[in-house]
């Protein structure tokens, strides 16, 4: 992968230079429409990371301005199902395709570029009015499959939506009872109605909390984020976390998950330039500055001044 990565840099590298090349007053070789800095291309993203993927194309097409990425975000089924009507040949969810999802493209011989870019969670969110602070793993799992009715009402945002997916393999949860939670909207108004409503669970992308506390939103004074039981996995102790930069990266939350761009292009465009600026230094910044977890953590540059000593 960091080979395949170089080749992809070096080459934007090499576009760029094309671009900005004019010596001597000759005119520049006439540049194609589409290449990996330029053209258009249409990107599907989860819904439940619409926010720190918005943030990825804004700084990347402040840094490239004949770049244009329409960003489609829609739940994870519907983003998938748009993916195999050619919609777009370029993704970004928290899981990669499954084999039955992505036969269409092996058929057609298109081999796509998988990068994983970060890592974000699930967060769990109750009314501050309520008294609970923690939840334990066997709670969101009777919650789910409807054993706990009465306690709370459960929201997220999408039937389609891959916060209810994970939580389900991650709970081994055969089937999840439909009369026990109830689906909105998106994110958002899942986090507004949790702070309007005493006696609910609302289930979100922990990057909507982070952009919601960047943008200071009164919603946020409203509503909690539970701390949730560590009791599965490798790392488990028994203790509660939340949702953190810290816990995620020690692997102690355990509603943690990965992020991946998804490149299905058959040829060097937008998209695969779009895919190394969020693997490269740049955009993994983001991520981290962001409060979520870079895939490869960026370098810091340490500059020594060397003082004149006073004789």
């Amino acid at each position: 992968m960091k080979n395949s990565l170089k080749i992809i840099l070096f080459s934007i590298s090499g576009v760029f230079m094309l671009m900005s090349c004019n010596r001597n007053g000759k005119q520049a070789p006439t540049a194609p429409s589409e290449d990996i800095l330029r053209g258009k291309v249409n990107v599907l993203v989860d819904e439940t990371l619409y926010p720190i993927i918005k943030e990825q194309v804004d700084v990347f097409q402040s840094s490239y301005s004949d770049a244009t990425i329409q960003l489609l975000a829609k739940p994870e089924i519907k983003a998938i199902n748009a993916l195999l009507a050619d919609t777009s040949n370029v993704i970004i969810l928290t899981r990669k395709l499954t084999a039955a999802e992505g036969k269409n493209f092996k058929d057609r011989k298109i081999v796509p570029k998988e990068y994983q870019i970060g890592s974000d969670a699930i967060a769990l969110i109750n009314n501050v009015s309520d008294a609970d602070t923690i939840i334990t793993l066997s709670d969101v799992k009777s919650l789910l499959n409807g054993t706990l009715k009465g306690k709370y009402k459960v929201v997220f945002d999408n039937a389609n939506s891959s916060t209810l997916r994970f939580l389900k393999e991650y709970l081994s949860i055969d089937k999840i009872d439909p009369t026990a939670i109830s689906a909105l909207e998106n994110n958002t108004d899942v986090i507004k109605y949790v702070s309007e409503n005493k006696g609910s669970i609302g289930i979100v992308g922990f990057n909507w909390i982070l952009d919601m506390t960047q943008k200071k939103s009164e919603l946020l004074n409203k509503i909690r984020t539970l701390s949730v039981e560590n009791a599965l996995g490798a790392k488990k102790d028994g203790l509660f976390y939340k949702p953190s930069q810290s816990n995620i990266s020690l692997g102690v939350y355990p509603f943690t998950r990965p992020i991946y761009v998804l490149n299905y292009q058959p040829n060097m465009g937008l998209g695969l330039g779009f895919s190394a600026f969020l693997t490269g230094d740049r955009g993994q910044r983001i991520f981290l500055k962001a409060g979520l977890l870079p895939a490869t953590m960026p370098g810091r540059d340490i500059i020594i001044r060397e003082e004149n000593s006073l004789n």
